[in-house]
């Protein structure tokens, strides 16, 4: 159970089962790989014992499956954690759908914004690291990798496979996980806009067709089925001449609660909100940016060491 505001939520359990499926599904195919190079080493490279071999193997795997299981848990966390502040703000679009006074729902949604901040706070040194991490590590590899004279075979090789596999699911997990975020923050806005203008337009239908209504029955009244009347008075005039206006108490009250909808979908449209890394917000543009830092990097690299020569 999450309480935020005046609402609560269910929370899931499917999503901690989410939590260790994801888990799992990246890990043990790089466990698996990880065994088959040191196999493969321990096969084809000469040892002085075999129980020896199987000890260092054995420490290798271990060593690794716990310093790995360390690091990917920290991206599936913050992918779990973001998940349920996405079915926070699905949530929230479904309190529009209650008749709530509408300060409830800027109070709702800064209840929201302030959690968004509060997992943006705790998670931008990670986030800032493992991306520095990962882009300074897979650098260095591939400067080694193509300054590198030899063959690259899985025994030499296999151990950068592996690690440059988990090092970039984990980072893919983080920016899919802050992007998603930030998407269905953003989208707020949007139903936001079209909740007020669904509103707006049923209660002007509505106004109008109980002022149509209004003046039908009026007409019925005053001019029965078969008859007419002959004589006229000043009050009969006055009375068939009356059409039904709404009063000024009712237009003003009309008018207040739209201008209570457009500032909250002004307020909406002016706070997007989303996962930031110190200001930075983490989204479709910025993960371009970083993919397209991250490839001019790599032709840096292959530009100074690869070079192509002519008989």
């Amino acid at each position: 159970m999450y309480y935020c505001g005046c609402f609560h939520y269910e929370v899931e359990p499917v999503l901690l089962q989410g939590f260790f499926r994801l888990l799992s599904v990246w890990l043990l195919p790089c466990f698996l790989l990880k065994t088959a190079r040191e196999i493969t080493r321990v096969v084809y490279v000469p040892q002085d014992s075999l129980w020896k071999s199987v000890a260092v193997l054995l420490a290798f795997l271990v060593s690794w499956m716990y310093s790995n299981v360390i690091f990917l848990s920290g991206s599936c966390l913050f992918n779990l954690v973001c998940n349920l502040q996405v079915i926070h703000f699905e949530n929230y679009g479904k309190l529009l759908e209650m008749d709530i006074d509408v300060s409830a729902y800027v109070e709702e949604h800064i209840c929201l914004t302030h959690h968004l901040s509060k997992i943006s706070h705790r998670f931008r040194i990670y986030l800032l690291l493992q991306l520095l991490l990962v882009t300074a590590s897979q650098f260095v590899a591939l400067l080694e990798s193509t300054e590198n004279s030899k063959v690259i075979t899985l025994i030499n090789g296999g151990d950068f496979v592996v690690s440059s596999i988990v090092e970039l699911v984990g980072i893919i997990i983080c920016l899919q996980a802050a992007a998603k975020i930030s998407q269905r923050a953003q989208g707020l806005a949007s139903v936001a806009s079209r909740w007020h203008a669904l509103i707006t337009c049923s209660s002007g239908d509505a106004s109008q067709l109980g002022i149509d209504n209004d003046t039908e029955n009026l007409e019925s009244s005053s001019y029965p089925a078969g008859s007419l009347p002959i004589n006229y008075s000043e009050t009969d005039l006055e009375s068939i001449d009356y059409v039904p206006v709404p009063t000024n108490t009712q237009l003003a009250s009309y008018m207040s609660l739209y201008h209570k909808r457009q500032a909250f979908v002004t307020y909406m449209q002016s706070n997007p909100g989303g996962a930031t890394i110190y200001g930075w917000r983490i989204d479709r543009a910025l993960i371009n940016t970083i993919f397209f830092v991250e490839l001019s990097l790599v032709l840096f690299v292959l530009g100074k060491t690869i070079t192509f020569t002519t008989k």
